[in-house]
């Protein structure tokens, strides 16, 4: 239950920490050159409350991953007991050695019809 609120904390904190990069203005490239808009109207604040918006996210992210990936435990996903099962019970019987590692295919013998058998060979 902790790993699943954790795996949806996380799937929205990334949503939002892509949102946050979206929104943010580019600190330099073509888009600078168009003069100082990031100067009016207090979008200076603006950029350094998402820029610790956006490592706050970054960093919950890592947190929470962490704390999902300790919740879930060892355990593995068994989607289909039956065939589990018996996978496990091929698994003991081949390390006891009643089954041989690897299994060994039957090739039949051809056989060769009567009318193709040289004369020599009768």
């Amino acid at each position: 239950m902790l790993s699943m609120i954790c795996i949806i904390l996380t799937l929205l904190a990334s949503v939002l920490v892509i949102l946050a990069v979206l929104v943010q203005n580019p600190k330099s490239g073509m888009a600078a050159n168009f003069g100082a808009s990031n100067q009016v109207m207090g979008v200076r604040e603006t950029t350094n409350f998402l820029e610790k918006f956006t490592w706050t996210m970054a960093i919950s992210i890592a947190v929470l991953s962490l704390v999902a990936t300790v919740a879930m435990g060892g355990g593995t996903y068994e989607g289909n007991s039956e065939i589990s099962n018996d996978a496990k019970a091929l698994q003991e019987q081949t390390i006891e050695g009643q089954l041989p590692a690897m299994p060994q295919a039957e090739i039949p013998a051809e056989e060769v019809p009567a009318e193709e058998v040289p004369a020599d060979a009768e």
